[in-house]
């Protein structure tokens, strides 16, 4: 770990430095990650490649998996397992692969039977798992929850999933530093989803792109870890790389007695506090940019569009294309209306609702449930909704909310009360939207088909979706519960669970560890050594390109869902723009991808800005790939999306510049060829003329043009990486997994050196350049 320097530092620089492994001239990082969480979705083909190159997973102790994303939320009384359980073939395919990639690789595993299975990102904070100054990272772009606890948490990909279980790191760059500072009084009925979603509204979904937010001023100060939470995890929908606010007493008593943070009072405990104590940004901090908000003009808001930016508050009226300057958010606006049944200037407590979700990773928290409930006791929803779920976010908030009654406040109201899961949040599961029903939705995401292709989704907090639900229209919970101590001012208030007990049987430890039974692996057997092939070399490019006039372009519009229940990285070409493709399961004459010479393209151009925001799923390169396209051309992506092209041997082209933009898509729309020339970093026409230049990282063109497999570089590295990982052990022990992750040897649940942790003495790691 590098020594501190004596330049003020933020919150985001000195959690990054603590974690460097190696560092190049060139600016590229070798960052080392203490945390990961791993789902159903986006792991198969990340444990096919460590199969099919003889790999194993480096450090199971730092590794926690569960399900979520395609689970049912329905009654668990009759499961037996998920064979018989999941009805879907490719969602139980997919959840069945992941048991048996637990089992071959001797991984920590919530299932469907056990109560702390959960949202991954609900069961990593809840568990202790997270911990404040690690690096976090999962399969999946709202990892930005866990920078609540001032951790560097953000989603990766597909092909860095594969690369943290085979490395334990990750290739990265340093992000800009952003500050959004919220001072002030909340008024009463704010809750932190508004302040978040006030805050998209005002940078927008590309506001905090190459960046990573710091949260800070009195009103993030003045809230709970849960509160915290949503706003850490909707960071990611302003297009940030992540979202981190610094560790504070609130965070430290959440902590206590947490099974896998470090216990309570013991030296190690007061150890770790000094250490996260330390992790506030310092005084003069420099940031790349800094937003100022007054906690007054925050009000109740709520999304009317298809994209997290379109929000406005409850009291406001349904805006025009008109009331924007921006041609290109002009036509949004006119698509968006048209998508969600709307008619300007109608007030947005005059519109109807369908269903109602309370959910997800942004606000399935008990203190979300006790809010939604608050509004709901003694009250029935209207008779216009058609159906209202309330879905806890892990086994043990359902186990906490059912001890307080909360199930039957809701159950009397006329809400269903489900399992735990992501549900209707994004409708891979059988919770979904009929085509055109409005819901009022806690999820993190309304774009179009999100919930259900065709359905209308309109975001807020708890407490305003349970007054839609009684109300049956978008409504003011201020309206309807101005009293309310939940919600007339967010309060530090933490559930802390008990102190872990001891273990007294082998039998008893077993069912605490969850781990595969004796007659199966403890730990990886997997054999290591071996390499991939790697990638196709990358120089030029020359093919059609097929323009695209469309901003915000999100991974749901770039294929939908419901074709991500595979276990293979190939065969989604078909289901590449599904929804813009197709209609009424017929071939769209006017997408460009069914024109003539287009369905051969190489090359999309790309006129608007933020292609690519949304998800960290790699399917959608995988689409794109499958289909032909190996180039993108666009003025902006978001910055997730533009990483996982470049995994898979394609290259993301960025032209800011509106007058050469223009002259390639010109190019483009005349059915011409377009020549891609990454050695030299210019985009040519047919006849081999200039149209513009481009930048491109060097490292990131080094590995397209010699077609570089990361992690075979990245293992080069092996002597760094073990040297990181004895001086972080002797450096933050608490880091090592605890006994909940691994099985002592005489049955105690005590902490163990997971291989390969070196015995190494203390010292600095020199930061030489990456051979290769």
């Amino acid at each position: 770990m590098p020594s501190a320097d004596k330049k003020p530092k933020t919150l985001y620089d000195k959690v990054l430095d603590h974690h460097i492994v190696n560092e190049q001239e060139d600016g590229t990082l070798l960052i080392y990650i203490d945390r990961h969480l791993v789902h159903e979705v986006t792991s198969p083909q990340a444990f096919e490649g460590l199969k099919n190159a003889s790999r194993k997973v480096r450090r199971p102790d730092c590794t926690l998996v569960t399900v979520d994303h395609n689970i049912p939320t329905s009654s668990r009384k009759s499961f037996k397992n998920v064979d018989n359980f999941i009805e879907e073939d490719d969602s139980r395919l997919q959840c069945s692969t992941l048991e048996q990639n637990v089992k071959d690789f001797g991984l920590t595993y919530f299932g469907m039977d056990d109560k702390r299975q959960g949202i991954v990102h609900i069961i990593g904070p809840e568990q202790g798992f997270t911990l404040p100054g690690t690096t976090v990272v999962c399969g999946d772009s709202h990892t930005s929850t866990h920078g609540a606890f001032g951790s560097l948490a953000f989603g990766i990909g597909t092909s860095e999933v594969e690369h943290v279980l085979a490395t334990q790191t990750l290739i990265t760059r340093r992000s800009k530093n952003m500050r959004i500072q919220v001072d002030g009084e909340l008024h009463p009925g704010v809750t932190s989803k508004d302040v978040v979603l006030h805050i998209i509204g005002v940078i927008g979904t590309a506001g905090g792109t190459g960046a990573v937010i710091e949260f800070c001023g009195s009103v993030i100060r003045g809230l709970s870890m849960e509160a915290r939470m949503s706003v850490c995890n909707m960071s990611i929908e302003a297009g940030a790389r992540a979202g981190m606010i610094a560790p504070d007493e609130i965070t430290f008593e959440y902590l206590k007695g947490r099974p896998l943070a470090p216990k309570y009072d013991s030296a190690e405990w007061k150890k770790a506090v000094n250490h996260w104590t330390s992790l506030a940004s310092d005084d003069g901090a420099a940031y790349d940019k800094t937003v100022l908000l007054d906690a007054k003009d925050i009000i109740p808001t709520i999304s009317w569009g298809t994209s997290p930016q379109d929000v406005i508050p409850i009291n406001g009226v349904v805006p025009s294309p008109d009331d924007f300057e921006d041609e290109s958010r002009k036509l949004a606006c006119k698509r968006a209306l048209e998508y969600m049944g709307l008619t300007s200037g109608v007030p947005m407590k005059e519109i109807p609702i369908d269903k109602v979700f309370i959910g997800s990773c942004t606000n399935a928290r008990i203190e979300d449930l006790r809010a939604a409930s608050k509004v709901v006791k003694g009250r029935k929803i209207a008779s216009n909704v058609k159906r209202a779920m309330v879905v806890p976010g892990s086994g043990l908030v359902k186990q906490q909310a059912e001890a307080e009654g909360l199930d039957k406040i809701f159950e009397e109201a006329g809400f269903e009360w489900r399992e735990a899961g992501c549900s209707m949040c994004l409708g891979m599961n059988p919770d979904i939207l009929s085509p055109q029903e409005r819901c009022a939705s806690t999820s993190n995401r309304n774009f179009e088909g999100r919930q259900g292709a065709g359905g209308r989704t309109h975001l807020m907090s708890p407490a305003m979706a349970a007054t839609a639900g009684i109300v049956g229209k978008l409504a003011d919970v201020r309206e309807h519960l101005v009293a309310s101590p939940v919600l007339a001012k967010v309060q530090p208030k933490v559930d802390v669970q008990p102190e872990a007990e001891e273990p007294e049987t082998e039998d008893e430890l077993d069912r605490i560890l969850d781990l595969p039974a004796d007659n199966e692996p403890h730990t990886n057997t997997s054999g290591g050594g071996g390499s991939r092939t790697g990638l196709p070399k990358f120089t030029t490019l020359k093919g059609i390109a097929a323009p695209l006039d469309r901003s915000n372009v999100d991974t749901d519009a770039i294929i939908p869902k419901q074709f991500l229940k595979t276990i293979k990285r190939t065969g989604l070409g078909s289901a590449l723009f599904y929804e813009l493709r197709y209609k009424d399961g017929q071939e769209n004459p006017e997408f460009i991808l069914n024109q003539g010479i287009y369905r051969n393209s190489k090359i999309l151009v790309v006129t608007g800005p933020n292609f690519g925001c949304g998800s960290s799923r790699e399917h959608a390169p995988w689409a794109l790939l499958d289909f032909g396209i190996k180039c993108i051309i666009a003025p902006s992506f978001a910055d997730i999306f533009f990483n996982n092209t470049f995994k898979n041997g394609m290259l993301p082209v960025v032209i800011s510049d509106e007058a050469a933009l223009q002259k390639i898509a010109a190019e483009a729309t005349a059915g011409r060829e377009v020549e891609i020339d990454l050695v030299n970093q210019q985009v040519k026409d047919a006849q081999g003329n200039l149209l513009a230049s481009f930048d491109v990282d060097a490292f990131r063109k080094h590995c397209l043009v010699n077609g570089l497999d990361d992690i075979g570089l990245t293992l080069q590295m092996e002597d760094k990486i073990r040297t990181f990982e004895g001086k972080r052990t002797l450096d933050t022990p608490w880091l090592d997994g605890s006994g909940y992750l691994k099985r002592g040897k005489r049955g105690g649940a005590t902490r163990i050196e997971a291989a390969p942790v070196p015995k190494t003495n203390r010292g600095d790691v020199k930061n030489e350049p990456l051979e290769w």
